[in-house]
Formats: structure tokens, sequence, C-alpha cells
């Protein structure tokens, strides 16, 4: 069993910058796709970022394309969001996913396995 666990959230003024990390508990994932995915009350999971950990591919949501930067670090076995430029409405629980998919999904239902969940809150 896969397990995930996010660090880095908080609160932010409109403008800023945070930093989330996500750190897995094993080492296999040659055959994986990372991503980051948003939840704010009342609405569904959305998809932000997501990253091949074989050979660094990213895909993002329009919502956050050129503030948003999704990368992993092979030895901490880590994947990391980059957020600039944050605005309110990115106020949400961000979940770090991992999916056994050799291509890059936004598609919440093919990931396996989820972190918990770190609040991030933007105040304008």
């Amino acid at each position: 069993q896969l397990q995930l666990v996010e660090s880095g959230g908080g609160l932010v003024q409109a403008g800023g910058s945070l930093g989330l990390s996500c750190a897995a508990s094993r080492r296999t994932f040659s055959g994986y796709t990372m991503g980051w995915f948003r939840q704010t009350p009342g609405k569904e999971r959305e998809f932000v970022a997501a990253i091949r950990w074989s050979g660094g591919g990213t895909y993002y949501a329009d919502s956050v394309k050129g503030r948003f930067s999704i990368s992993r670090d092979n030895a901490k076995i880590t994947v990391y969001l980059q957020m600039n430029n944050l605005k309110p409405e990115d106020t949400a629980v961000y979940y770090c996913a991992a999916a056994q998919r050799l291509y890059i999904t936004t598609s919440r239902g093919e990931y396996d396995f989820w972190g918990q969940g770190t609040q991030v809150t933007v105040s304008s």
C-alpha cells in the first residue's frame, strides 16, 4: 500500500506564494503519474496539475497555468507544487494523488492513492 503525506499548506495573502510537498512511502514510481487536486466545500475535487514520474512530462489546469509548477525529486520520493501569484479562488484543501498510469490523466477516478490533504487559504 502506498502512502502519501502532504505538507506545506497555510495562510497567505493574495499575490503571495506557497509550496506544497507530497512525500511517498516507497520508491517504485517508474510507472506512475503523480497529481495534485483541490476541493472546496460543496464542490467536486478538481484537477490542478500532474507529472509523469518517468520523463517528467507535466500538465496543468487552465486556471493555474503560468502560476503553479509541479516537480518531483527522485531521491526524496517527493512531489512538489509551487504556487505563485495566489488568488482567493485558490483557497481549497489540496490533495496529492498517485495513478498507476504511464500517461498523464486529469481524471480523479484514475488515481489509486490519495494523501490526507492540506489546507491552503488565500486572503484578499
